[in-house]
């Protein structure tokens, strides 16, 4: 059943009984000038249906994906290294606006119900209900379709011929996955996906973009970007354990087991390969460049 004891005004639940969503600029009518009318009174049901209808569209870009880098490799394989410094200095900050810009969307959003909310409600109520209608609504489908051009970073490693890292591709592949899934199935606890992966994809790409124009200052470590994204999977990790225990604790959490077990995995996996990828990369000792 619904949570009865939502804090969230009723004049502000808008999209009719079908959809009774939130709006966030209802809420918080200070926000309403820095948002457009569109956003306002955006209604994700046709896209989200047109997704639920399609379930074949993320696998067959997955399938696209990986024959492209098997063919993108060959052919690269005796040519000599592209330079696209331009091209990928505008790719990189394309992504870090749309990531600010999506950050700026969900986290007040977040907040606002983290500050009004019991933290079980926030994990566990459905997204219909909270966060999956108007603003808000629109920029966590944005989210996730943002999860389609992200695969271009590889074209961008193959053509410059730097090493395909697995964690690279797969990280690429599962989030596409898992992201459709959820997106989908309306996952109740996905905004706390949603807002950390914005704050740190928006970070990420600026700091990309500055090294792409040699103007990265000398206190931006790349060092932070992996610190950055470990905690992202921390988090991650804590809010799928934190979902299984509302879960098993009551019949008013709507987290889905086979999501929050898929987010799981997901989330597990990444902290265990970032982690390795950042041992191996910052804090194994250096060899010396000095003759013996």
């Amino acid at each position: 059943m619904q949570n009865e004891n939502l804090s969230y005004p009723l004049e502000c639940h808008v999209g009719g009984p079908s959809h009774p969503g939130i709006e966030f600029t209802c809420l918080v009518p200070e926000m309403k000038v820095f948002y457009t009318p569109y956003e306002i009174y955006y209604n994700p049901t046709n896209v989200l249906r047109y997704m639920q209808r399609n379930n074949w569209i993320p696998i067959v870009a997955v399938f696209i994906y990986g024959i492209s880098i098997v063919l993108g490799r060959k052919f690269m394989a005796n040519r000599k290294a592209l330079e696209t410094k331009v091209p990928l200095a505008l790719w990189n900050f394309s992504l870090s606006l749309f990531s600010f810009i999506g950050a700026f969307r969900t986290v007040p959003h977040f907040l606002y119900a983290l500050s009004t909310m019991s933290l079980r409600d926030v994990v566990c109520t459905r997204m219909e209900y909270t966060f999956g209608i108007g603003s808000t609504g629109l920029w966590v489908q944005l989210f996730c379709l943002s999860k389609f051009p992200e695969l271009f970073d590889t074209f961008f490693v193959v053509i410059h011929k730097k090493p395909l890292l697995f964690l690279h591709w797969y990280h690429h592949v599962s989030v596409l996955l898992y992201c459709w899934h959820a997106c989908v199935n309306e996952r109740t606890n996905g905004l706390f996906f949603i807002c950390m992966n914005y704050c740190v994809h928006a970070i990420m790409y600026g700091y990309y973009f500055l090294s792409a124009i040699k103007k990265r200052p000398k206190w931006l470590k790349a060092s932070f970007i992996t610190k950055a994204q470990i905690s992202q999977m921390f988090v991650g990790v804590f809010v799928t354990l934190l979902s299984f225990q509302y879960s098993n604790t009551g019949n008013d959490c709507f987290v889905k087991r086979e999501l929050n077990i898929a987010a799981f995995v997901m989330y597990g996996s990444y902290l265990l390969l970032f982690l390795m990828f950042y041992t191996k990369k910052y804090s194994a000792p250096k060899k010396s460049s000095k003759t013996e």
